[in-house]
């Protein structure tokens, strides 16, 4: 049941006796109790001499009755009752008023039979009519049981959904959040950089730019989806490690090898990015010892960022607001984690690479 449709939701849902296969069960149900009747020798006990095919006859159609008297009831119910108030006397009422019908029925099925088939006075049916009441009271006991799961697994399947939306929404919003981190580190380190360029390189300062528009169309164009492929991420990079480049001439040393295999494996959008910059931020890079930062493709479908520990004096603790936020979209966009190792030399981040075909219309 969808979330918007349980403002009707009932006590009495019709769903269970309105069952497209309830005439199916109807004769099941009443071939069981007749072969356990005979099994039983419940005739016997009761002293009562009938043919077999008046005995089905009459247990199908009580069956038959019973449960039509409370798909009657149940959808009367609906329109009288709406809502979820005062379940519990409601759910009381119906058993009862279906009971009652369907005993009122019961004796009527009796007497039919006495008098136009078995031509049977009314004082030699007490046994038959002792026994056809309790199994009315049985039968409607169970149909009623039966209608319970029935609204308790229907309400409890409404619960779940209803859980699975807010959850839904709820990583959405902080997915939505997630991304908003993005965009304000890239534009200020960059910005520095074409101030100086242009002041000092007029002509570097276009390429610059060039490569600056790229980088942040790239940015704008993909943030807002969920995964991306592989291989338009690694032709962001290009652009995105020439400025890198004027930022840090001669003190950074960049080696990617991917396998064209897994080009069409996705990837959270600007991860790669957030890695590079996630080791430039905590590590020193100089001339005289240029920071090593080499992106491969693994075996088992993981891309890893991996780089020589030069830690800086004056960083202080680290917050891993990058990592964590790479992290929370593979998770919440994938369910997937990513692993983070440390050594004494290098600093490795591996993410997972997903298949196209589970993922291919995530970003519709």
């Amino acid at each position: 049941m969808a979330p918007e449709q349980r403002g009707h939701k009932l006590c009495f849902y019709t769903m269970f006796f309105n069952h497209k296969y309830r005439y199916l069960f109807i004769l099941l149900l009443a071939l069981y109790t007749y072969v356990c009747t005979e099994l039983c020798q419940v005739y016997n006990y009761f002293q009562i001499n009938i043919h077999w095919y008046y005995s089905f006859a009459i247990i199908l159609l009580i069956t038959f009755f019973t449960w039509e008297i409370n798909r009657l009831i149940a959808t009367i119910f609906d329109k009288i009752f709406p809502g979820n108030e005062k379940i519990k006397r409601r759910t009381a009422l119906f058993f009862f008023t279906g009971l009652l019908l369907a005993y009122l029925t019961t004796i009527s099925i009796d007497l039919l039979f006495a008098k136009q088939v078995l031509h049977e006075e009314q004082s030699s049916i007490q046994n038959p009519l002792k026994l056809t009441l309790i199994y009315t009271s049985l039968i409607n006991l169970l149909f009623h049981l039966l209608n319970l799961v029935v609204v308790y697994q229907t309400e409890l399947k409404a619960k779940e959904l209803e859980a699975e939306e807010l959850k839904r929404r709820h990583a959405q919003a902080e997915l939505s959040a997630i991304k908003q981190q993005i965009n304000p580190h890239f534009l200020f380190n960059n910005l520095n950089v074409l101030s100086g360029l242009v002041m000092q390189h007029s002509n570097l300062a276009n390429d610059f730019i060039e490569a600056f528009s790229k980088v942040y169309m790239h940015i704008l164009t993909n943030q807002n989806k969920e995964l991306i492929e592989l291989n338009k991420e690694v032709s962001f990079l290009e652009p995105y490690f020439f400025l890198l480049k004027q930022r840090f001439p001669e003190a950074l040393q960049v080696e990617i090898d991917i396998p064209e295999k897994y080009a069409n494996h996705y990837v959270v959008p600007v991860a790669l990015q957030m890695l590079v910059e996630n080791a430039i931020k905590h590590n020193v890079l100089s001339k005289k010892k240029p920071l090593l930062i080499k992106i491969y493709a693994n075996g088992n479908k993981t891309i890893s960022v991996i780089n020589k520990l030069q830690p800086r004096q004056d960083t202080g603790p680290t917050s891993r607001i990058g990592l964590n936020n790479i992290r929370k979209r593979y998770l919440l966009t994938a369910n997937r984690d990513i692993n983070v190792e440390k050594d004494g030399n290098t600093f490795t981040v591996t993410l997972p690479l997903l298949e196209i075909n589970n993922h291919e219309s995530i970003n519709n």
